[in-house]
């Protein structure tokens, strides 16, 4: 049954649409315009650094306090990357979480922990209803059933609409964010000694995923990991 229906759906790639040789793979010429974050790399969020040196981090992670204590990334937020990204969070392809989320899992393994539970970003309730779906909770469910790690998929809220933080300063980024995420009343009790993995589609500033953390600490989360699919990192 499944030959037959390869015979007559064969396999495309998730981005452009070329013949390749299993489901939800990129073609070779996708694949090189999509850069998966790789060697050595920021211990605190992710973005890739020089050398070959350990537990190491990037100049913004020295001079900004953030919240949480490890974090990882899959890809950079340019060129396919973010194409496939914003037809995830814009264009329905929910089906892209599924290809995403094993880049993910792959990232996430050198700081993964046992007793971690897992949570999205929250998405206001207004910009959940018009969109119908969280992409950060399609990511973050796949990425704890990979991992059998418990999933808590409303850990957070996000109590008030915030602005498009796109073309923000990171100091309007901050601001934007400040007071907006707490965690759910009914969730505070299984938040309390736990050790959350935080999980957002794309990273610029951290400002979203330090007001995640916060909030998690506020509920009495022991530790704090962040990961996301894409960080926006300066040129290197």
């Amino acid at each position: 049954m499944q030959s037959a229906l390869r015979l007559i759906f064969p396999p495309q790639c998730i981005s452009c649409g070329v013949l390749v040789e299993s489901e939800f793979a990129l073609c070779g010429s996708c694949w090189r315009d999509t850069h998966f974050i790789s060697g050595l790399v920021c211990d605190t969020c992710g973005v890739p650094l020089p050398g070959e040196d350990e537990d190491v981090q990037c100049d913004d992670c020295m001079t900004m306090a953030r919240p949480w204590t490890r974090g990882r990334a899959a890809v950079l937020y340019q060129d396919n990357a973010r194409r496939l990204i914003l037809s995830l969070k814009h264009g329905d392809r929910t089906e892209l979480a599924r290809p995403m989320a094993t880049w993910l899992s792959r990232a996430v393994q050198p700081i993964l922990r046992p007793d971690m539970m897992v949570a999205p970003v929250p998405l206001h309730r207004t910009r959940l209803l018009r969109r119908r779906y969280n992409q950060a909770a399609l990511l973050a469910a796949a990425v704890a059933k990979d991992a059998g790690l418990e999933y808590c998929p409303d850990l957070l809220l996000r109590k008030k609409r915030t602005q498009i933080q796109e073309g923000m300063g990171v100091d309007a980024r901050f601001a934007n964010i400040a007071g907006a995420l707490q965690a759910h009343p009914k969730r505070r009790e299984i938040c309390a000694g736990r050790h959350v993995l935080l999980v957002d589609d794309v990273m610029t500033s951290g400002a979203t995923l330090a007001a995640g953390a916060e909030a998690c600490r506020a509920a009495g989360a022991r530790d704090v990991s962040v990961l996301v699919l894409a960080r926006v990192a300066k040129d290197m």
